[in-house]
């Protein structure tokens, strides 16, 4: 007999849906949700305006002209000099001394010469000179280090040979000759061959400072007749000259006065501009002063920067300026109107029964043309061909003139809020537009970083 076969049948559990799975399903898809919208929009970074400057400036190397006189010795033997470097001499005043035989500096040297001492001024003078050398020094320029030494060594060589020439006369015969300068102007004890140089004759060759010697005129030392002794700066005009391009000539030409940085102890001045087409082919931009050239006198070559434009006011980046359109309306039909005082406009409608009549809508103003005596309104708000009423009056004016503002998003009330800019000052990455505008920003508003990933009135959710 067969056995009866049961087939067993799986008893399926009813779905226990309750309210806990409601809401956890709810939550999981909103964030499922937000997670996909984030990754497919692109996220608003604000910006917080603050107050700031943009220097367009240009660093150059220069060559400085000066009327220089080379000084040559009528005498042979050992020379000391009297007049500090930097020091301005009036002619016939006595620079240096030659010692013929050189018993000079040994009788010196077996003499009581007596002690010097600084003054609070020539105290000073050390010490600006080496806070000087300590800003500008860089170690890829290390032969600066022995323009610093022979500029301290002729700060102090007027005050030691103060003594020295009061002792002259005692210990000496006339084997030495006290020698004077021929004429007045700035002493430096430095000779390198570009005394004579004049602006036409800048070339190229002469910024390649590879071969380039500066001959330090050391005292104490043996000079034969004819060698060169020092220097003399004789006139308080010289100028700077700098390689340009030839466009960029005639932009900086067309500034007429630039203000010049010098990069060696930060010291500013307004040079003239002037251009020289270069014996070479090339274009040369020459800086002239009528002030300074004392402080340079121990410079051939000189670091500078052009300081274009110094502008100050509000500095925001260039991402976040958009252009946008409005509607210009004539001052005569815009009024005030409301609790907060709001600007409003007349604008004429039309009643369900067809009769015509008005209504006072309010918009936002976004500038004011004083010449054209205009308002700038919302666009939005606003349809080409509406009538306005002018108040207390007949006169209509339809709705159509258009033009354009440059500005950025506000974000402080939660959504863009365009606001006018006035650009003082540009360059590639910010702008410096006017602070305190009537319908511009604040410092410490905050603005949209990217114009483009938003739009007008959008709300902002950070």
């Amino acid at each position: 007999m067969a056995k009866n076969k049961q087939k067993v049948k799986k008893y399926r559990k009813p779905l226990n849906i309750n309210i806990g799975m409601i809401i956890f399903s709810t939550v999981f898809i909103y964030v499922v949700v937000c997670v996909v919208m984030y990754f497919q929009s692109s996220p608003i970074v604000r910006y917080e305006v603050k107050e700031g400057s943009l220097a367009s400036s240009n660093i150059y190397r220069g060559i400085a002209l000066r009327e220089e006189t080379t000084v040559y010795s009528d005498h042979a033997g050992y020379i000391n000099y009297y007049a500090r470097e930097g020091e301005k001499v009036a002619k016939d005043d006595l620079v240096y001394i030659i010692d013929e035989t050189g018993q000079l500096n040994q009788n010196l040297d077996n003499s009581n010469l007596g002690e010097n001492a600084l003054n609070p001024k020539e105290l000073a003078e050390f010490r600006s000179e080496i806070v000087n050398f300590m800003h500008c020094f860089e170690s890829t320029n290390f032969d600066s280090v022995y323009d610093f030494k022979y500029s301290l060594k002729n700060t102090v060589l007027k005050l030691s040979n103060s003594n020295m020439l009061d002792s002259v006369g005692s210990i000496t015969s006339g084997n030495v000759n006290l020698c004077t300068s021929p004429l007045s102007g700035i002493v430096s004890y430095w000779v390198d061959g570009y005394e004579t140089l004049t602006a036409d004759g800048i070339t190229e060759a002469i910024f390649d400072e590879t071969n380039y010697q500066k001959n330090q005129l050391m005292g104490t030392e043996l000079v034969a007749v004819q060698d060169p002794v020092y220097k003399l700066s004789t006139d308080e005009n010289w100028s700077i000259v700098i390689p340009v391009e030839a466009d960029r000539a005639q932009e900086l030409l067309e500034e007429g006065y630039i203000k010049v940085r010098f990069l060696k102890n930060q010291y500013e001045s307004w040079g003239q501009v002037f251009i020289l087409p270069g014996i070479d082919g090339k274009t040369y931009l020459q800086l002239k002063f009528n002030n300074s050239m004392v402080t340079f006198t121990s410079d051939r070559y000189l670091d500078i920067e052009l300081i274009l434009n110094d502008e100050v006011g509000l500095k925001i980046p260039n991402s976040s300026i958009v252009e946008k359109e409005f509607f210009l309306i004539d001052e005569d039909f815009v009024i005030t109107s409301g609790e907060n005082g709001s600007e409003c406009v007349i604008r004429q409608c039309y009643l369900e029964d067809g009769t015509i009549s008005s209504e006072i809508i309010e918009t936002d103003v976004y500038s004011y043309d004083s010449e054209e005596k205009v308002y700038y309104l919302d666009a939005s708000i606003l349809n080409a061909g509406d009538i306005l009423h002018k108040p207390d009056s007949q006169e209509t004016y339809t709705v159509s003139k258009r033009a354009s503002l440059i500005g950025v998003y506000n974000m402080n009330k939660g959504y863009a809020d365009f606001k006018e800019i006035m650009i003082l000052y540009q360059n590639d990455e910010y702008a410096i537009v006017k602070a305190n505008t009537r319908y511009g920003l604040n410092v410490y508003d905050y603005i949209v970083l990217e114009a483009d990933s938003v739009i007008d009135d959008q709300f902002i959710n950070e």
